[in-house]
């Protein structure tokens, strides 16, 4: 079991860094891309609400293929359809036509869909006690490909210097090849599977079919509060984290920041998010979920005030995006982890593809909406209402701590390193 879970990582790890190269762009150029399309700010938001919107719908039909094929063939598909969305980006620059962005940029998004549900992948064969550990490896993997990436893009569009591509879009075909080199290593070496692999190794009461619908998911969350919190948890941390994310680039512009700017106050971002996620899942592991969501809390609040108040600071920007990227890490490690704890491993994907609907659509509509609140009443009011955003979340949290502290129980981590 050892050697199959080090295989498996090693595989997701390298699958990782090359979606981490290609996603990233989609962050850094979508915002600008769709301004210089539709001939204003306002609608800048829709380009990259698109692509959370894409996440968002696919990860239901793509955790139904998981839950019946397993995680290779869900993760494949979703790559695939990621390079399709990102040669429907390219072409949609190339003749100006807006909704075709769109729609560009709602295929791009199933591969942000995959890089999501390769975390939970990470924990089918993991150890209970080390569960957040192995996410957050995983998560960790991205750093990688994803601090390089928007660098990549100015140097990828220039090479299209010329041609009736236009420099901002021209990275999203380099886009397109990662993706599909990124199926390719899936298809061939994320074998056996690791989904069924768990499934075989379960109990045999736990291996329904019917188990393993999205009404079977629905209803174990239902059941557990703490899956509540973990949903909630993952939605709030990702839906702050995209709407302010999204607006950054077009913020940094109001102030005379190049790409080359924007790129490294991204890259600066994506390092937060992703470099630091094995210290948010040792602590996770050590000293529990509720408290590193209570610092995810924290975090996010103080990366609203740094990047709300920043002005034409182009440094505090770029170090709330920094910090903001920490917030999201420990919210999402911290939320996958404990929903993956909170519910019977036969609705375990169902549950995690919920999650991943739950957080994209939030995010979705948080990423529509950033465009108008910019345009309308400016960058900082955007951090504002992100912030208050946290109240339910750090409520959640709090109430289940004191729940916990009043009458302790035996959770599942504990009883199955116990057993």
């Amino acid at each position: 079991m050892r050697t199959l879970q080090r295989r498996t990582t090693a595989v997701l790890i390298v699958s990782q860094i090359l979606g981490g190269l290609g996603v990233p762009i989609g962050i850094a150029l979508a915002p600008v891309l769709a301004t210089e399309i539709s001939g204003t700010e306002a609608l800048s938001g829709l380009a990259p609400t698109a692509s959370v919107a894409g996440t968002a719908l696919l990860s239901i039909p793509l955790a139904a293929l998981m839950t019946s094929r397993g995680r290779r063939p869900g993760l494949v598909l979703a790559y695939l359809i990621g390079a399709l969305g990102a040669g429907l980006v390219v072409l949609a620059a190339v003749i100006e036509n807006f909704p075709l962005l769109l729609l560009g940029m709602a295929g791009f998004g199933a591969a942000s869909s995959a890089n999501l549900q390769a975390r939970f992948a990470a924990a089918d064969l993991a150890p209970p006690d080390r569960r957040a550990r192995a996410i957050s490896t995983v998560v960790w993997a991205t750093t990688i490909g994803a601090v390089l990436g928007p660098n990549i893009a100015a140097p990828a569009g220039r090479g299209f210097a010329g041609t009736s591509i236009p420099q901002t879009a021209g990275p999203f075909l380099w886009a397109a090849g990662i993706f599909l080199i990124t199926g390719l290593v899936v298809a061939v070496l994320l074998r056996p599977d690791p989904l069924l692999t768990a499934r075989a190794l379960a109990p045999p009461e736990s291996q329904s079919a019917q188990g393993r619908s999205l009404r079977a998911g629905i209803a174990a969350v239902k059941a557990s509060p703490q899956a509540r919190l973990a949903l909630v948890t993952v939605a709030v941390t990702h839906t702050v984290m995209v709407s302010i994310m999204v607006m950054t680039p077009v913020h940094l512009g109001h102030h005379g920041a190049g790409l080359e700017l924007v790129g490294l106050v991204i890259s600066g971002h994506i390092a937060g998010m992703y470099a630091f996620s094995p210290v948010m899942g040792w602590l996770s592991d050590r000293v529990g979920r509720l408290a590193v969501i209570g610092l995810a809390a924290g975090l996010l609040c103080f990366a609203a005030l740094l990047a709300g108040t920043a002005g034409p600071s182009h440094a505090q920007t770029a170090a709330g995006l920094f910090v903001l990227g920490l917030g999201w890490s420990a919210g999402l490690v911290s939320g996958s982890a404990l929903l993956t704890d909170s519910v019977p491993q036969q609705a375990r994907a169902a549950v995690q593809g919920l999650s991943d609907l739950t957080m994209n659509t939030a995010a979705g509509i948080g990423g529509a909406a950033a465009g108008l609140i910019v345009s309308q009443a400016g960058y900082g009011w955007l951090n504002a209402i992100g912030a208050c955003l946290l109240l339910p979340m750090a409520t959640l949290a709090l109430l289940a701590a004191r729940r916990s502290t009043r009458s302790p129980v035996t959770t599942e981590v504990e009883t199955e390193v116990k057993d």
